[in-house]
């Protein structure tokens, strides 16, 4: 188990390295430069050149820019190690502060997103599999699939319309209250609980198939714990690793989400960084994201062998 829990911790490791390096490389390949939008606005590229050369040389000293790209990697990613996550291009703020204001927000819809998804993909996967009725197992199972075909972004914009414009239940912009959540939230969670639903409903079907839940029935076991306490528990095991990739998709589709309902976070701040070439607030940005992808799959891979013995005993 040691060797399996140092493996496990090597990956999140790299994980987090290799999205470090591909963003930076990726910001580099990028036309314009961070100088230059700063100087002049993103609609002047073309008047580039027309900018003081002396203050354009003070501003790429001041940021590091007139450095070669390996150094600039290299120094990037040294701060980093310390904590250091640099100041914002375009702000003149430190960029651990700009994430600091942002990142609550973020979380405020993620994590009510990841425990909707969780409970609606449970609940329609344990129903779709207890359920007698043919026509309504058929109707559940192919609400995942159907889940997952929808955009977010028409997802947000549905649900702005029905339960904002038309009901009036919730607000449509903004971060004010409790209720400016629920909307973004149920956005992110439809796609999340769709692909668990359906990970999970299979499963479970897999399950029950199976010789030894054929003992636990002769022995006297009720359905429903045939279902909850045995086909479940050997069932949840992929399901339990989609949560942990869940989390990158909750981050990515913030970007989506906080555009749509007009939310400052991490999804807006990513977003005008990247218009604006920020490098060190991308930077950071990917980089805090990778970390918390990474931590959540390590706690997720921690916690399989606990669940499966199976996993245990492999790696004993």
């Amino acid at each position: 188990m040691y060797r399996y829990v140092a493996r496990r911790i090597a990956y999140a490791v790299v994980v987090v390295w290799a999205a470090f390096t591909i963003s930076f490389a990726l910001l580099y390949a990028l036309p314009s430069d961070p100088v230059s939008l700063m100087l002049l606005g993103p609609a002047s590229g073309d008047a580039a050149s027309a900018a003081d050369s002396e203050q354009r040389a003070a501003l790429e000293a001041r940021y590091g820019l007139d450095q070669p790209v390996l150094v600039q990697y290299g120094q990037l990613l040294l701060n980093a190690l310390r904590g250091d996550l640099g100041v914002s291009v375009q702000a003149d703020r430190p960029v651990a502060d700009l994430i600091a204001e942002a990142l609550p927000e973020t979380l405020k819809i993620s994590a009510l997103a990841l425990v909707l998804a969780i409970v609606t993909g449970l609940l329609v996967a344990v129903v779709a599999n207890l359920a007698q009725a043919r026509w309504l197992r058929n109707v559940l199972f192919a609400l995942p699939p159907l889940g997952s075909a929808f955009p977010t972004f028409w997802i947000g914009l549905m649900l702005l319309q029905v339960l904002s414009f038309r009901l009036g239940l919730f607000p449509a912009i903004g971060n004010e209250g409790p209720q400016s959540v629920v909307l973004p939230a149920i956005t992110l969670a439809v796609p999340a609980s769709a692909t668990f639903a359906q990970v999970l409903a299979r499963g479970l079907e897999r399950t029950l198939r199976e010789p030894f839940v054929d003992v636990v029935v002769v022995k006297g076991a009720s359905r429903s714990r045939v279902h909850l306490g045995h086909g479940l528990r050997n069932a949840v095991v992929p399901a339990l690793t989609l949560v942990g990739l869940s989390v990158g998709g909750l981050l990515a589709g913030s970007v989506v989400t906080e555009t749509v309902f007009s939310r400052n976070g991490i999804g807006r701040l990513l977003q005008t960084a990247v218009n604006t070439q920020d490098i060190p607030v991308v930077q950071a940005l990917v980089l805090v994201s990778a970390v918390v992808f990474a931590l959540v799959n390590l706690a997720v891979d921690l916690i399989t062998p606990v669940v499966d013995p199976r996993v245990r005993r492999a790696h004993a």
